[in-house]
């Protein structure tokens, strides 16, 4: 994982750092020196959200304020590594409530980050003379790896690399891994994962990450693991495969939570689910209009072989269900649609659970990392019909993320709660604190929803 080298314990010759917004900027100015009102003044600095104002000294630099908007969100604070000069320290000069001094340690870390596995960065970030809560450290954790798994090119994030992450999760927490690879994975009837991947060099697997009390409500985390997705033979044009290394961020969200419920150690018992694998094209390659006999015992007639994020989650879903859990939540790049939709930085939640997604939804809000809940409409099950088999795995262009939900539902037992998150699990350009390439969406809220389920 990419070092978390937002904060420094060493507070000698750090700066003072003053965050405010506009509300509180007024009656702070007031209180200064008429040398700072006017310096200010000069610039018609306001403390306008993602501003900076730097302060002069007889010695050269005195200090800063950093223009913050909504106090909630994390993300008012992201500007500040790079909007300060490299390598500066800063301490906080103004108090701050615990929840907002949170979001700034929160803010600061992830604006702090870059990727630099192939490349050093351009400039060092300004560094917070700050002691984060454990709490906050491991939130931080889980989105830069998500970002890191995210950002990593397939050559070094297959799926055999996909494996060694659960194990180093598993063997931090004391958990145990399972894992069914190649032609095991039709011995141990997980066809569609095995159909997926077969074409590919590198065999698919089944990852199975286990921990918590017996005893304890069960949860499952399913991810879905695409570590590069070509189309297979329907295969995609150069644009649109581009950027399919990231199509395993669904498995890097669920791998990341997962790691967050293990450190924070959440009371429960823990399933993570994650079919890995490289949707390729070469002579072995599943085709269109081929049938496949799921796991659950459904036949799903191969309508497109681009289609393949909701075939190798079917059979997983279908083996979580077999668990039984308490609930069972799913990430997955899934659909372009979802993308048209809801843009790029809104994930659209499907839920066969009311509470469970109103628990999602508020806990969005409260920590301004938001989803958006889309209707599971069962009479568009029509646009899945196939003419030989019990369903075809795509169909009709029309509500291309509620039909791939609602060919993900078919494998849930009934009664079984279940929500299916479609994320992007990308930022296509740079903004304060997201830089452009893999991003973490909704993991923080779902850590909320989670803990205010389960804590």
């Amino acid at each position: 994982m990419t070092p978390i080298n937002a904060f420094t314990s060493d507070s000698a010759g750090a700066l003072p750092l003053h965050v405010l917004d506009k509300a509180t900027f007024a009656a702070w100015l007031d209180a200064q020196p008429a040398a700072t009102q006017a310096w200010l003044s000069s610039q018609q600095f306001t403390a306008a959200p993602g501003s900076v104002a730097l302060l002069p000294g007889s010695d050269g630099l005195a200090g800063a304020v950093l223009g913050v908007g909504d106090r909630a969100d994390a993300h008012a604070c992201a500007h500040a590594p790079f909007a300060l000069p490299a390598g500066s320290r800063w301490q906080l000069a103004n108090t701050l409530d615990a929840a907002e001094l949170a979001n700034l340690h929160l803010g600061w870390g992830l604006g702090s980050y870059r990727f630099a596995r192939y490349r050093k960065p351009a400039r060092l970030p300004a560094q917070l003379a700050a002691t984060p809560s454990p709490e906050v450290l491991d939130v931080l954790a889980a989105c830069l790896r998500v970002r890191d798994w995210v950002n990593t090119p397939t050559e070094d994030m297959g799926p055999q690399q996909l494996e060694d992450a659960a194990r180093a999760l598993a063997e931090a927490h004391g958990g145990t891994l399972e894992v069914i690879a190649g032609d095991e994975l039709l011995e141990m009837n997980f066809p569609t994962i095995h159909a997926v991947g077969r074409a590919s060099h590198r065999a698919p697997r089944l990852i199975v990450l286990r921990w918590g009390e017996e005893t304890a409500p069960h949860l499952a985390l399913v991810g879905k693991g695409v570590c590069f997705d070509t189309g297979g033979l329907d295969l995609k044009p150069a644009d649109g495969m581009r950027n399919m290394k990231k199509d395993m961020g669904g498995a890097a969200h669920a791998l990341a939570l997962a790691g967050l419920v293990m450190a924070r150690q959440l009371p429960v018992r823990l399933t993570l689910v994650v079919p890995a694998v490289e949707n390729a094209v070469g002579p072995d390659a599943f085709r269109p209009g081929e049938v496949i006999t799921t796991r659950k015992g459904l036949t799903v007639e191969i309508d497109n072989t681009d289609a393949e994020g909701r075939l190798i989650l079917c059979d997983a879903l279908a083996y979580a269900s077999e668990m039984q859990p308490d609930a069972i939540i799913d990430f997955a790049t899934l659909t372009g649609a979802a993308r048209i939709a809801l843009g790029p930085d809104l994930p659209a939640l499907f839920a066969n659970d009311d509470t469970l997604a109103r628990q999602w939804l508020d806990a969005g809000e409260q920590t301004r990392d938001p989803v958006w809940r889309m209707p599971l409409w069962r009479p568009y099950q029509r646009y899945l019909n196939s003419g030989i088999a019990d369903m075809a795995n795509a169909g009709s262009r029309m509500a291309g993320s509620v039909t791939a939900a609602l060919y993900l539902e078919r494998f849930v037992d009934e009664g079984r709660t279940w929500a299916h998150l479609d994320v992007y699990a990308w930022n296509d350009s740079d903004r304060p604190g997201r830089p452009a390439g893999g991003e973490a969406l909704a993991l923080r809220s779902a850590w909320a929803m989670l803990k205010a389920r389960y804590g």
